[in-house]
């Protein structure tokens, strides 16, 4: 098949590449090249879930994107990852399942992309789900993703729920089926034991068609453009130069950092930033970089009383035995990435709804796998959802091999800091709780001493971290709308040929995790790629707290 030329060419395997490599080869008519700069997934460092802070932590599979010094964060540089490999970003990511809120997507019609409001989406949902657990007519039964919940055996998974329902806040029985504010189990991509990323669900079973071809190690350099219009895609593989044709579009799916700067090496971007960087402007698009948004979380960590926790599971001997179980069996702690519950809440009375969200894990461990402390401990992940705050990414030359840079502008607004003290100080009424107080001894971080506004936004400066989530780069809206980037079509806007179909389009940031709605939009671009009617509209309304102008729970 591999003549060089191709009906369609993608760029990026990652959550949303893979969709759309499923989708467009689905009926056989298409030929469809996908382009991808890592390589492969196999082995028990990606597929076994526990083993998350892995290739996280390494070169082989992650891009190793660092911020600029960001000033609302002591001029930290913050660590910025994008997976490198097939399935992307769905291969090194932490598995959590959260679709965002209704009221996410509603606003995002608001924002200029018609057709995708909450009744537009939630069809979409459901086509790639096979949910285990989830609410019955709420989640999709015989989608490729298949999303599972924990066993949740540990009693500290449950001792957090019940505290918060001590405090007064709701449970959910499932936060992505009509009701997401409150506390329960938490979803997990995974399956039978193993990462259920994009690549598993999506790319392989499409790699047993003809008529798709991956090319991997292959990095995009430019977008071939005649007259405004994408014809191919100029890459590199094994040090030489090469170029794909396509004969009816290119999709770009490569990351919210990378899918900007692709646009931008392309010349189609803001013409005073391209000529900046030595690079001729072929198309003024001003928004291509913009509107960089992420979500920020803290670490609660907390002694425990009970040696209950995950804590004593970190030594050589515990981790290869739990490693073991997972290769002979793929059972036990190798199986999950031990979010198993999950909280979002309202941050104060007159919020529709939630803007904090809870990860709550049974160990006090930070992202690279270290213990937190010699004894026994747990966290809760807190963070404020809905941040003002705007960043960009701008190319600094014309050559391909230069990282973008990335400013994210994090804790720029008031705002910020008034809801990140929020997040300290709700988290600790739950911890305070008595079935929380049963297992809580005292604070590892923030410190039980960090109780003034000074105090918790110096410890936000010091300790602050992405959840990384970027996403917003390459805004969808209308065509009216002077930061625009792609149309509700995915189009890029102005320049036939060519569309951006990950989680770059987002207008803004969703409620939660960003893996569910990247898979979402992959499965509703390739409807309007390949020209189908969008699936009718669902009329089901989602739980909104009929108190939250008065009430904060």
């Amino acid at each position: 098949m591999s003549d060089g030329t191709f009906d369609y060419i993608i760029i990026g395997s990652g959550s949303a590449g893979s969709v759309l490599a499923n989708r467009l080869t689905e009926n056989g008519r298409h030929t469809v090249l996908v382009l991808e700069y890592g390589g492969s997934d196999i082995g028990p460092l990606i597929q076994m879930p526990s083993a998350l802070s892995i290739p996280l932590n390494t070169k082989t599979y992650n891009w190793g994107y660092l911020s600029e010094p960001e000033p609302g964060l002591n001029n930290r540089r913050i660590t910025a990852p994008r997976g490198k490999v097939i399935g992307g970003s769905s291969s090194i990511n932490g598995m959590v399942y959260v679709r965002g809120h209704a009221r996410d997507f509603d606003t995002w019609s608001e924002l200029g992309a018609t057709g995708w409001a909450y009744a537009d989406v939630l069809p979409y949902y459901k086509r790639m789900e096979t949910s285990h657990g989830g609410e019955e007519g709420w989640r999709g039964t015989d989608g490729p993703l298949h999303v599972t919940r924990g066993e949740r055996t540990n009693p500290l998974y449950h001792a957090f729920v019940d505290a918060a329902e001590q405090a007064g806040y709701p449970t959910t029985i499932d936060y992505n089926g009509q009701q997401q504010e409150g506390f329960g189990a938490m979803e997990m991509t995974v399956w039978k034991g193993r990462r259920w990323s994009s690549a598993n669900a999506y790319l392989k079973p499409a790699m047993k068609r003809d008529n798709l071809e991956l090319v991997t190690r292959a990095k995009a350099r430019r977008i071939v453009l005649e007259n405004k219009r994408a014809t191919g895609v100029e890459y590199e593989k094994g040090g030489r130069i090469k170029t794909a044709n396509a004969r009816r579009e290119v999709i770009i799916a490569a990351s919210a950092f990378n899918s900007p700067h692709l646009l931008q090496l392309s010349g189609i971007g803001d013409a005073a930033t391209l000529k900046a960087a030595g690079i001729e402007p072929v198309h003024h698009l001003p928004g291509v970089g913009a509107n960089l948004m992420d979500h920020l979380e803290v670490y609660f960590q907390l002694h425990s009383k009970k040696p209950v926790t995950l804590n004593t599971r970190l030594g050589l001997i515990s981790k290869g035995l739990i490693g073991l179980q997972w290769l002979l069996f793929k059972t036990g702690l190798g199986a999950t990435n031990h979010f198993e519950s999950a909280g979002f809440i309202r941050s104060r009375a007159g919020i529709e709804y939630p803007d904090i969200q809870y990860h709550f894990l049974p160990g006090a461990i930070a992202y690279d796998g270290k213990p937190a402390t010699k004894g026994h401990g747990f966290q809760v992940h807190v963070g404020p959802n809905r941040s003002k705050s705007r960043g960009m990414v701008m190319p600094v030359s014309a050559n391909p091999d230069d990282a973008p840079k990335l400013t994210f502008n994090y804790m720029s607004k008031d705002e910020d800091w008034t809801d990140f003290r929020s997040c300290i100080r709700l988290t600790r009424e739950i911890i305070a709780q008595p079935a929380m107080q049963e297992f809580a001894n005292g604070e590892i971080q923030p410190g039980d001493d960090v109780t003034s506004d000074a105090a918790i936004d110096d410890f936000i400066r010091r300790h602050a971290e992405s959840a990384y989530h970027p996403c917003g780069t390459c805004k969808m809206g209308s065509e009216k709308d002077p930061m625009a980037v792609v149309d509700p079509q995915c189009r890029v806007i102005g320049i036939e040929g060519l569309r951006v179909a990950d989680s770059s389009i987002f207008p803004s940031i969703p409620n939660g995790n960003l893996n569910g709605p990247s898979l979402m939009v992959g499965e509703k671009a390739s409807d309007h790629i390949l020209g189908l009617d969008p699936l009718p509209p669902s009329n089901q309304q989602p739980w909104i707290n009929p108190d939250w102008q008065n009430s904060q729970r």
